[in-house]
């Protein structure tokens, strides 16, 4: 089954010549575009995609405004922040709003598609430039709800940058109870994405730094 994507950016040209170099990859499969947030949001409930690339600066509903929709009314679905903004706002916005990745346009074609497989299997993707800003900038619980001895492990690795399957593989359970984990640990340190989790797993020291 191919990884369904769903572009959303404003200008025509950006969406064609993403569509064309995604579609070169028989595990990507383009489901839909669209040019503002609020048709992000209603084309996301059609088609249910695996993977959102979400631009942030767009006319009638923002990728900021779209993207925390989407994460709370389809958490199944993983956002990836692309665009050509990096100020620390768009970058903490983005993830406090539950995009999973935040990658800037001028991201090589392969990097892309690498990062679009690694979010469909649930792993963090940051440019390095804003996982730096990230670390300054984004405020983790103080005293969230007590994580149980497996969800911790699970919130480790995931924060050493593993994928769904990787994690399942480890701790010798199935993937669909990765996912639940993974749902409980976001539930109860109150967050939107894998991403400000993995945040909050260096914060607390159980990681060095993300990605290990």
């Amino acid at each position: 089954m191919p990884i369904r994507v769903l572009l959303v950016d404003d200008h025509t040209v950006v969406r064609q010549g993403l569509r064309m170099f995604l579609s070169l990859d028989p595990e990507l499969e383009v489901v839909g575009e669209a040019e503002n947030g609020k048709q992000a949001l209603e084309m996301a409930h059609q088609l249910l995609p695996d993977v959102v690339l979400m631009d942030i600066l767009m006319p009638v509903m923002d990728g900021l405004e779209a993207t925390a929709a989407v994460r709370q009314q389809l958490p199944d679905i993983e956002v990836i922040a692309l665009t050509s903004v990096l100020e620390d706002g768009s970058v903490v916005g983005a993830i406090r709003a539950g995009a999973i990745g935040y990658l800037l346009k001028d991201t090589e074609a392969e990097e892309l598609i690498r990062a679009i497989k690694a979010a469909a299997g649930g792993q963090v993707q940051l440019s390095p430039k804003a996982a730096a800003r990230l670390m300054r900038e984004v405020r983790v619980p103080d005293s969230p709800e007590a994580l149980t001895e497996r969800e911790t492990e699970v919130l480790r690795l995931l924060a050493e940058g593993k994928a769904n399957k990787e994690i399942a593989l480890v701790l010798s359970i199935g993937e669909k109870t990765v996912k639940t984990h993974v749902s409980n640990i976001l539930q109860k340190l109150n967050v939107s994405s894998r991403t400000q989790a993995a945040l909050y797993a260096v914060r607390v020291g159980l990681v060095s730094n993300l990605n290990g």
